[in-house]
């Protein structure tokens, strides 16, 4: 009975016929074209499921159309000439308020661009030191340590046309990195501020995690980093890329130590692994 009464509604709306539907509901609410009631209470609204290729290849999607991107794990809307999405929305995204930026309270953990490319995975050495284009790995190549961290990105990653930060967020730039520095009262004592506080098991940070008290809330992580050669310093380093360009080979960052109270910048090679963090657009 319940299957036909769904067809019927079908039709209903296929018709053109201009009235409210309702399904497992007689009272549509007044706003609403068509209601959908859950009579167990336990059911949500399942809309369609593809991949980021199948999506592109809907001929002339009209504005407004949804569905479950199976490639990216989001749900997404079309607008009139992109589409977006919908999970998760940049304001619901943890963030700190820091002077007047706002900042995403942990590192950057995805793994695809914002237009829905998958952004490579690499492990092997080699393969990760003769790079050009945007890859990511984990410290050690150790999911755990993604767990904690976040992953590590190369800076070909960052400066990506296709767009590493979700929507709503952009990589900071140095000067961007210069504000909060400075507004965290310089760089001899910003660090301590931006450390997640305490050292050694269960903390993240090795002693003496010097001057870490987090008094910003920007809880950074000494996530290591990669280089051509290996992994090195988890636990007593932390960098973060920024979108500037150095040179044509590298780019800046910046760095928080576990002996030290101060932020550092620097800049250094573009195939180097460190983590990011976003600032709010």
């Amino acid at each position: 009975m319940r299957q036909h009464f769904i067809i019927v509604c079908i039709l209903i709306l296929s018709s053109g016929v201009s009235a409210q539907v309702g399904i497992n509901t007689a009272s549509p609410h007044a706003s609403a074209a068509l209601d959908v009631t859950s009579v167990d209470n336990n059911k949500g609204l399942l809309p369609p499921r593809m991949t980021t290729g199948q999506r592109d290849a809907i001929a002339s999607p009209a504005s407004g159309l949804i569905i479950y991107n199976t490639t990216t794990n989001s749900l997404e809307i079309r607008n009139s000439s992109a589409w977006v999405s919908l999970s998760p929305a940049a304001d619901a995204m943890p963030t700190i308020q820091i002077g007047t930026q706002k900042w995403m309270s942990k590192n950057l953990d995805v793994a695809f661009y914002r237009n829905g490319d998958p952004i490579p995975q690499v492990t092997d050495p080699t393969a990760w030191a003769n790079l050009t284009t945007g890859a990511w790995c984990y410290y050690n190549n150790d999911p755990i340590q993604g767990g904690k961290f976040g992953k590590l990105y190369n800076w070909y990653a960052i400066n990506d046309p296709r767009g590493l930060a979700p929507q709503g967020w952009h990589i900071p730039n140095d000067a961007e990195w210069t504000t909060l520095e400075t507004t965290l009262g310089g760089s001899s004592v910003a660090g301590g501020k931006m450390k997640e506080a305490g050292s050694g098991v269960p903390f993240n940070w090795q002693s003496p995690n010097t001057a870490a008290d987090n008094s910003s809330g920007w809880a950074g992580l000494p996530g290591g980093y990669r280089v051509t050669n290996g992994f090195f310093d988890v636990g007593f380093y932390g960098n973060w890329w920024s979108s500037t360009e150095g040179s044509t080979t590298t780019a800046w960052l910046c760095n928080l130590r576990s002996g030290s109270g101060s932020i550092f910048r620097d800049y250094l090679n573009r195939r180097n692994g460190f983590s990011v963090r976003c600032l709010r657009d």
